[in-house]
């Protein structure tokens, strides 16, 4: 880096230059085979914060070996004690909570409390998967016939291969270390080239609390598929997460086949915010803008088609744009900087909401606030609200991933139901009404793996996180989410 890359206040290198910014394989951090680096930009200022290891396959193969090797005796690892080694990394997050969020806001992005709010919910993970562990059990019953006995075990599925977004760069990360750890699996994990930091910081963590070598392989690299793909074809893995795009989910889920992997996929999502009639308008508004705003708007969970009956709807407009053009825009690092608002995570995704946004207004949707990319540096964009929005628009079908509300209205509870089940994708979905029946009513019909009900926000490292359709394949977090990383096996016992 040449003296215009380095962040701009000595607290900020310092916390950029506490991590390990190296390979995590063994126990041990490590430079790349080829040393061959990358370099971690700040989307606030688009300069670069550091350089950390370009990976090769030569790399993962290492890293899948130390996992491979280790497996079996983590395994049999008393259970008590994976717990007490989560429960030794939430306590050291907690420790470390201010340096982390300035850590995750320097390579994401968002504001300053918003890193705060994620790194209290990814320590989460680690607290509840520290109580699982001990909590893994099995059956044992007669057979029908009384000649013999049923016998079900739980088992560690094996070493899996982790792949976690830049957009929640250490809540992805626990959310799938935490249950792997408490079962007695082994991983080899490799974060998003835009946010590697994060889990670097959090591969030292888990170190310090005492996880043995080679059961966390972190490996970071530019090109995704040059790393994954050798691993994915390894018949010694027998797990793959990721989560990310229904694109590259249907790529990694096809890889998958050859090995027949145990797969569990947190995809895409188009969530619909339905707001009935009879809702709480006030209450409805605060909770869009949770839905819309958080993680500027760059979450899967994130609100993108707002249907609203007409009755209420010109009072909702009028309400959530205010809102939305009250939000203050910039770069949120500072502990006395007022921001709301910071900015997308790179060019590629800026240009995306551009056209986004773009292709709707050009089909006739009117702007109401923001509608266009702020002046750099930096990859800004403003926070919108847009009406009249077309069914053809491409913004009704793709997933937006920035602080865009397009809004459409409807007449009946039918109407609305359609619209919203109206996409591949089924993450989650958001309800107001005041009406318990409706509520109900609404609840099951709509095609979704989560819904909101007449609130804002559904992620809870106790509740079982998922989609249907196309949104993904399996559940994190609650008490089902250690069964992604378990095997079920029946043993027949003979005789009485």
């Amino acid at each position: 880096m040449n003296a215009d890359d380095q962040p701009h206040h000595p607290r900020e290198s310092t916390v950029v230059e506490a991590v390990p910014r190296a390979l995590l394989i063994d126990g041990t951090w490590r430079s790349a085979t080829a040393e061959r680096t990358f370099e971690v930009e700040d989307p606030s200022t688009t300069t670069s914060l550091c350089a950390v290891p370009d990976a090769t396959a030569d790399d993962a193969l290492r890293a899948l070996d130390a996992a491979d090797r280790a497996q079996s005796s983590w395994a049999a690892h008393p259970p008590r004690q994976r717990g007490e080694i989560l429960r030794r990394a939430f306590e050291i997050i907690n420790s470390r909570h201010k340096d982390l969020s300035l850590l995750m806001t320097l390579e994401m992005g968002k504001p300053l409390p918003e890193s705060r709010a994620e790194v209290t919910y990814a320590a989460e993970f680690f607290r509840w998967f520290a109580e699982e562990a001990v909590r893994v059990d099995g059956d044992y019953t007669v057979s029908p016939n009384g000649t013999g006995r049923v016998l079900v075990m739980r088992q560690p599925v094996g070493p899996s291969l982790m792949v976690t977004p830049w957009n929640f760069p250490m809540a992805m990360g626990t959310r799938k270390i935490g249950p792997a750890v408490a079962a007695g699996c082994t991983m080899v994990l490799k974060p998003a080239h835009q946010t590697p930091l994060t889990m670097l910081a959090l591969g030292e963590i888990l170190t310090e609390a005492g996880l043995p070598d080679g059961v966390l392989n972190i490996i970071t690299a530019r090109d995704a598929g040059a790393v994954m793909g050798p691993l994915i074809s390894d018949p010694r893995a027998r797990k793959l997460t990721f989560t990310g795009s229904t694109a590259v989910g249907r790529t990694l889920i096809e890889q998958s086949a050859e090995q027949v992997l145990k797969v569990s996929m947190e995809l895409g999502g188009n969530a619909p915010f339905l707001v009935f009639g009879d809702a709480d308008v006030d209450a409805a508004v605060e909770g869009a803008m949770l839905a819309k705003m958080r993680n500027v708007g760059e979450a899967c969970t994130a609100a993108n088609r707002f249907y609203l009956h007409r009755d209420i709807a010109d009072e909702f407009t009028d309400k959530l744009t205010r809102r939305m053009r009250a939000l203050r825009v910039g770069r949120g690092v500072g502990d006395d900087v007022d921001v709301d608002v910071g900015p997308l995570i790179d060019a590629s995704q800026l240009n995306k909401v551009t056209e986004l946004v773009d292709d709707a207004v050009h089909q006739g949707a009117r702007v109401l606030t923001g509608g266009k990319a702020d002046s750099g540096p930096g990859y800004y964009y403003q926070p919108t609200v847009l009406t009249d929005v077309p069914a053809t628009a491409r913004l009704t079908s793709e997933e937006v991933f920035g602080p865009v509300a397009p809004i459409s209205t409807f007449t009946d509870e039918d109407e609305a139901l359609t619209a919203a089940n109206n996409t591949e994708f089924g993450l989650v979905s958001y309800a107001y009404t005041q009406n318990m029946r409706r509520a109900l009513r609404v609840s099951e019909s709509l095609q979704t793996g989560m819904v909101g009900l007449n609130q804002g926000v559904v992620s809870n490292a106790a509740a079982p996180f998922g989609g249907v359709k196309q949104s993904g394949i399996g559940r994190e977090g609650g008490k089902i989410g250690i069964d992604e990383y378990l095997e079920t096996k029946y043993v027949a016992v003979g005789g009485p």
